[in-house]
């Protein structure tokens, strides 16, 4: 297995947060934008968003599609708004912890 595989499970999470804070997605459209950044699979991305539901830190609601089936859209909650900060702040000091650490001697 490769690292960035892991590295990807971890952020998956905070990536979905952080698209469905700008606006509601369907989790196909959320597949197709996070692959813009991250090579993921539809695979993937499904348990992460069920388990965001679980946890309350979105919501889904059911809007018709004029290019076919109703789709299931997912919007995020206050609590997934405070998750989400939560997140940002712990990767972003994880990082700059990992950067210290790879120039150190």
């Amino acid at each position: 297995m490769r690292a960035s595989s892991q590295f990807k499970k971890g952020a998956l999470e905070m990536c979905v947060l952080h698209f469905i804070q700008k606006e509601d997605r369907y989790g196909y459209e959320l597949t197709q934008r996070v692959n813009q950044f991250i090579p993921i699979t539809e695979g993937a991305l499904y348990p992460v968003l069920r388990r965001l539901v679980k946890e309350a830190y979105c919501d889904i609601y059911t809007k018709e599609s004029p290019e076919g089936p109703s789709r299931k859209y997912y919007q995020i909650t206050v609590k997934g708004k405070e998750y989400l900060a939560l997140l940002e702040r712990d990767w972003d000091e994880f990082v700059e912890q990992v950067r210290k650490l790879r120039e150190a001697d």
